[in-house]
């Protein structure tokens, strides 16, 4: 459990950047006009992700098991990260937290309507999905950086 607990936030980080340049390809190729390109990329954006919430929940369970608590916290000693790093961090984790528990819901939902060539309706509801998936990706690297590349107290 150790091992997952140290190392699994590195493989999530990796999941959620690949996530995110996935889903700008597929923004790219739909910009294009070629929907094969941009339904097989949002595909693989979407297995991406689901391996990632997988690998997260595991993650979770491995810090519960391993610290007693699900979370890791952020430092809080001014040596390591100043109350302007730690504000930052909670704006972004307020923010990524809410937007995060929509995505499954919302990916699946703009999948199915994509895959029926329900077009209209798929557009219409990719005007906020993508942008929420897209920011909880993105938000999801910060956070892992901050939490274990940037402000890493000493050991």
């Amino acid at each position: 459990m150790d091992w997952l607990a140290e190392n699994l936030p590195h493989a999530t980080a990796s999941l959620n950047a690949l996530a995110t340049i996935l889903l700008l390809l597929a923004l790219w190729q739909v910009k294009r006009g070629n929907i094969k390109a941009h339904r097989n990329l949002m595909l693989t954006a979407l297995s991406v992700s689901v391996l990632f919430l997988g690998l997260y929940l595991l993650h979770k369970f491995a810090l519960l098991e391993t610290t007693g608590s699900p979370n890791k916290k952020f430092p809080r000693d001014p040596a390591v990260a100043s109350q302007g790093a730690f504000i930052v961090y909670l704006l972004v984790l307020l923010t990524h937290i809410p937007l995060a528990i929509t995505v499954p819901v919302l990916a699946v939902w703009a999948a199915i309507l994509g895959l029926k060539d329900r077009r209209s309706a798929h557009r219409r509801l990719v005007r906020w999905a993508f942008p929420i998936w897209l920011y909880v990706s993105i938000s999801g690297v910060v956070v892992y950086l901050m939490l274990y590349q940037i402000y890493v107290p000493p050991q």
